[in-house]
């Protein structure tokens, strides 16, 4: 499958950025902008994300896979590989698969690990509202706050809702194809060998998705990682502190 991406700056290592779920690539935006004045960076929507096609088939292989579909594509060979959350798992999944394209290996807050099902009600509110007989951007927020206080996550959630040709509002992400896949997306990756590539490992401080207990198994199978963590940031790294989160991922990268 090939996918959606934007690039950004001309010059420089190739940087690709993987979303998390619901997400899309222009979550990365401000951090792209910042990378693409010393590399070429490439935001990225996974399948079934964003502008990306729709497809009943997901899961870590494929995903990785798409990646390497997207290099091959731009006449890349190698590349570092950011990925936060959801895609911090095919990040390193793509280490798994195909160490040798990739340069550095960059995770954001994410184990590989088996988490909780802590988004049952985000897909929940993204299948059962009516989005089309919403009119306004203020009306979708109204309705997510049923399933969602924090209105900085239903901020992120109702990027997912779109204009159609029509005017109506509807859903653009594969919220059926995302579902099936979730079992995958929340359980721990199956590593079968070490992966010697230079790794970064970076942690919000007030997240608990990547905890000091993760340290002993991610350092089984990576170990040249390398762990950081980011003040006053919680699970959302790059967007809650993105000053101190840059720093130290530039300071890895080059």
């Amino acid at each position: 499958m090939l996918l959606n991406y934007k690039k950004y700056g001309e010059n420089g290592t190739p940087v690709f950025i993987l979303h998390g779920i619901f997400g899309m690539l222009d979550n990365w935006h401000n951090i792209a902008k910042e990378l693409s004045l010393n590399h070429v960076v490439y935001t990225i929507d996974a399948r079934n994300h964003g502008q990306s096609p729709h497809c009943d088939e997901m899961s870590f292989q494929l995903m990785a896979e798409d990646l390497i579909t997207l290099a091959n594509s731009l006449n890349i060979s190698q590349f570092i590989l950011v990925g936060h959350s959801m895609g911090g798992k095919t990040a390193m999944w793509a280490a798994h698969q195909f160490e040798n394209h990739l340069l550095k290996l960059i995770v954001v807050d994410i184990a590989p690990k088996t988490y909780k099902a802590g988004h049952l009600p985000y897909f929940e509110a993204l299948k059962s509202i009516n989005w089309s007989e919403l009119e306004t951007r203020k009306d979708i927020d109204e309705a997510l706050q049923k399933y969602e206080s924090n209105m900085a996550v239903r901020l992120f959630l109702a990027k997912n809702i779109e204009r159609n040709a029509d005017g109506k509002f509807e859903l653009k992400c594969n919220i059926k194809a995302i579902e099936n896949a979730y079992q995958e997306v929340v359980s721990g990756l199956a590593f079968n060998h070490e992966m010697n590539l230079e790794s970064l490992f970076i942690s919000g401080a007030n997240s608990n998705y990547l905890l000091e207990e993760d340290k002993e198994n991610i350092l089984n199978y990576f170990p040249n990682a390398q762990f950081k963590i980011v003040s006053n940031a919680g699970h959302w790294v790059h967007a809650e502190n993105s000053k101190e989160f840059l720093a130290k991922l530039s300071a890895f990268i080059d």
